[in-house]
């Protein structure tokens, strides 16, 4: 059995909490279980990573301090990193028990939030331990409070070697049937790439600056322009694979080319044209040498992507279908 520890306090010397997770730390080694503590503090330019280190373990821990206010800033980017990043089918079997000491009031609350969230993610809540800490000498010697925390360690270990079920709950049930929130729709593999793009500073701000360029070159379209030939046209519609019931539109913004390549699929049918469009799901920068090779059959559309050698901004979900509706062999 593995546990991961993920602390999300600041890593004071009086800090309860890692007094907490040290003594939880122990109990759970002589039960001969593998643990491992992550200290978010330390990947806080590398946080959106963090869930790819979820894979090994049966079940977690997550432990913070409130000091003002809240959880505080590195659990939650923590917590929204595994929302954005995680493999949520893996979320969904691994264990969660809260620790959240406080040197000030809010410890209940904490504990609450953090069920919570990992509920909405899916995964499954064990019951947490919290409390309030004036005197960090007198919490450490007090007998009483240590086999408190002893027992919830050993609480831990029983209900994940034992796969205890818990009741259902309204969280649950949210996530289920009425969450609207819109995610990135990728697979494990391609949410742990990208994770690991944006916490890569540089490649950020590349991104962001051919963003400005794609930008900025849409507001020079505004002027009178040439005719642009009908190149990459012709070899598009004769590629173009109907589907079912999908709709959206493309627009590639290709080196050199004055005006963009729009392609708008509705269903049986696709309109490709240079020139202007509004609505658009999917924006495409690349080279007519790399357009080429895409249609030539050396290389798909995702794996440009994905190497990095055409940018995209848009639904990542639509982007995928380009190699669907145009087969190039």
């Amino acid at each position: 059995m593995k546990i991961n520890i993920y602390y999300g306090g600041r890593g004071l010397l009086d800090d309860p909490t890692l007094y907490v997770v040290n003594k939880i730390s122990e109990v759970l080694q002589e039960l001969r279980v593998s643990v491992e503590r992550f200290n978010i503090y330390e990947y806080k330019n590398t946080i959106s990573t963090l869930p790819q280190t979820l894979k090994e373990a049966d079940g977690i821990i997550l432990a913070t301090t409130v000091e003002w206010l809240g959880i505080g800033g590195y659990m939650q980017q923590f917590l929204d990193s595994c929302w954005l990043y995680g493999d949520k089918e893996k979320i969904s079997a691994t264990y969660m028990q809260p620790i959240v000491m406080s040197t000030t009031y809010g410890e209940r609350e904490g504990v609450l939030t953090l069920e919570n969230a990992w509920e909405i993610l899916g995964g499954q809540p064990c019951s947490g331990l919290c409390g309030y800490v004036d005197d960090l000498v007198a919490f450490e010697m007090n007998r009483d409070y240590n086999l408190i925390i002893e027992k919830k360690a050993e609480n831990l270990y029983r209900t994940i070697s034992q796969k205890m079920k818990s009741m259902p709950t309204s969280n649950q049930a949210m996530t289920k049937t009425v969450q609207r929130t819109k995610q990135l729709e990728l697979t494990p593999q391609e949410s742990e790439q990208l994770s690991k793009y944006v916490a890569n500073d540089n490649y950020v701000k590349k991104q962001k600056e051919d963003i400005e360029e794609l930008a900025n070159m849409f507001k020079g379209l505004l002027g009178d322009m040439k005719e642009e030939d009908n190149e990459y046209i012709t070899n598009l519609q004769s590629h173009f694979v109907p589907q079912s019931d999908f709709a959206a539109n493309y627009l590639f913004m290709i080196d050199g080319k004055e005006k963009p390549l729009v392609v708008e699929v509705q269903k049986e049918e696709a309109t490709i044209y240079y020139g202007e469009k509004e609505e658009i799901d999917v924006f495409v920068k690349l080279t007519p040498a790399l357009l080429e090779n895409i249609m030539k059959g050396q290389i798909t559309f995702q794996r440009a992507f994905m190497t990095g050698e055409m940018t995209a901004k848009g639904n990542f979900k639509t982007l995928r279908m380009l190699d669907n509706i145009f087969i190039f062999e």
